[in-house]
């Protein structure tokens, strides 16, 4: 292993957005195995503390992996192109429109019926730009267009946040 690596190449992944969620949790079981600490307890507190940075470093990498959010700005960030989502908050107005109405629709909702309906419109549109940003990022290998989409992406998982709270009032 390779601490310069990148986290495709420390699971052995292909770069790219598709990605095989069982396979990376495979190779997040196997690395985690190679590097635990306990492994090298014989070997002297040195070799355990390298070992637990590389466990730590590891889970790190499952993190961005297995999301397919985080996966995608971090393709972005590798292509050169950062996401930057705290200072660039530019969204296009109809996604801006979108948004709007969902929070009116959250905010006047009155029972589990409409939450739930929002809530399968909101998956919708999600399923719709993740497969916009795999496009982007694994055909086209158009990183600017996909950082937009990575944004909106992002506003959406807040936005299903804040309605999952709403659903959990009701279970």
């Amino acid at each position: 292993m390779n601490l310069q690596d990148d986290d495709f190449e420390l699971f052995g992944l292909e770069k790219q957005f598709a990605q095989d969620r069982a396979e990376v949790d495979a190779c997040w079981k196997d690395l985690q195995r190679q590097a635990h600490p306990d492994k090298f307890a014989a070997q002297g507190a040195a070799a355990q503390r390298v070992a637990m940075q590389w466990s730590v470093r590891i889970n790190e990498a499952y993190q961005r992996l297995k999301d397919p959010v985080k996966r995608a700005a971090y393709l972005c960030e590798l292509a050169g192109f950062p996401v930057n989502a705290h200072t660039n908050t530019a969204m296009p107005n109809a996604f801006l429109m979108q948004q709007m109405e969902w929070r009116e629709a959250l905010d006047d909702a009155r029972g589990l019926e409409p939450l739930e309906e929002l809530s399968d419109m909101v998956q919708n549109s999600k399923e719709q730009v993740l497969h916009h940003c795999a496009e982007q990022l694994d055909e086209q290998h158009d990183y600017a267009a996909a950082v937009g989409l990575v944004r909106i992406l992002m506003f959406i998982e807040k936005f299903d946040h804040d309605l999952k709270q709403r659903l959990d009032q009701f279970a």
